[in-house]
């Protein structure tokens, strides 16, 4: 494993061969472990606007990330990039199974909120139960909004869907169980 120095250096030595836009995105992934929180907050937010050409980056340091901190701000300017972080932080939790790195992605699939919605329950349709759990947090977290899509997947083709479907509103407690409840009365 390759020390924080060694890692600085190879990103330093990848930097002078990046474009302007390359660099800048960079600097503000450096700026999400600042000490200054508003330098912190202020690149969470240049990087949200500068949108999809922050993404891949973004999860580059968030698998990377060395604490819990980094990996918070990096979840949270990928929730201000919004639907264009959707696909390729689902794909990016397909490759990382480390329970950090799941964690936060599904963090800021449930801060993207409705456009996560479908692509994530699509994403259930695995054999890794681990990556389901996630995604289903993820769920859990856009709340209220999931319902309606949830519920009609209750009577998916797909064993997994389904049965994914009905542990997430089930998970969802108060704001899930009436759906489902009212999905199994209209069926009686």
């Amino acid at each position: 494993m390759k020390s924080p120095d060694q890692i600085l250096m190879k990103e330093k030595d990848n930097m002078k061969e990046q474009s302007p836009a390359d660099k800048k995105i960079h600097q503000l992934i450096d700026a999400l472990s600042d000490s200054s929180i508003d330098k912190r907050h202020q690149a969470v937010r240049e990087l949200g606007n500068i949108g999809r050409p922050s993404v891949d980056p973004l999860i580059q340091a968030l698998a990377g990330a060395f604490d819990n901190d980094h990996r918070w701000y990096a979840a949270l300017a990928l929730s201000g990039v919004g639907a264009p972080a959707v696909d390729p932080l689902i794909s990016a939790m397909r490759v990382h199974p480390e329970n950090e790195f799941r964690r936060y992605a599904a963090a800021a699939l449930g801060n993207i909120g409705i456009p996560a919605i479908e692509p994530v329950i699509d994403a259930m349709a695995t054999e890794d139960r681990e990556l389901r759990g996630f995604l289903s947090l993820a769920l859990c977290r856009i709340g209220k909004p999931a319902v309606g899509p949830l519920t009609r997947r209750l009577d998916d083709a797909d064993d997994i869907i389904r049965s994914c479907a009905t542990l997430t509103l089930w998970q969802m407690g108060e704001t899930g169980l009436p759906a489902m409840v009212d999905k199994l009365q209209d069926e009686e």
